[in-house]
């Protein structure tokens, strides 16, 4: 996961897009339906023990409630994947530096 997917879903779980703000609601329920059930997920691993307090994915060490929100994201488990191609990333970056 990159600087720039790290901030892609801390900006959408804390400032959404309004445009967006439906489409990163309904993905990010889906994923975190799936994220609640693996094995991977802190809250779920047998015998993981850590010192954070947020539920995260110990394959990557993301936080999931950003992590989930990020459109360009994937698991590393390969559960889930972006819900953007490459092509509409950059019109959303294009976007972005306009304003």
């Amino acid at each position: 996961m990159s600087l720039k997917q790290i901030f892609e879903g801390w900006k959408n779980h804390l400032t959404p897009d309004s445009l967006l703000q439906e489409s990163i609601k309904a993905v990010s329920e889906q994923r975190m339906a799936i994220c609640k059930v693996c094995p991977f997920n802190s809250e779920n691993a047998e015998g993981y023990k850590s010192f954070r307090t947020d539920e995260h994915c110990i394959e990557c060490g993301c936080t999931l409630l950003p992590k989930t929100k990020c459109l360009s994201c994937s698991c590393p488990k390969d559960k889930w994947g972006p819900e953007v191609t490459p092509e509409e990333e950059k019109i959303i970056d294009d976007n972005e530096k306009a304003i």
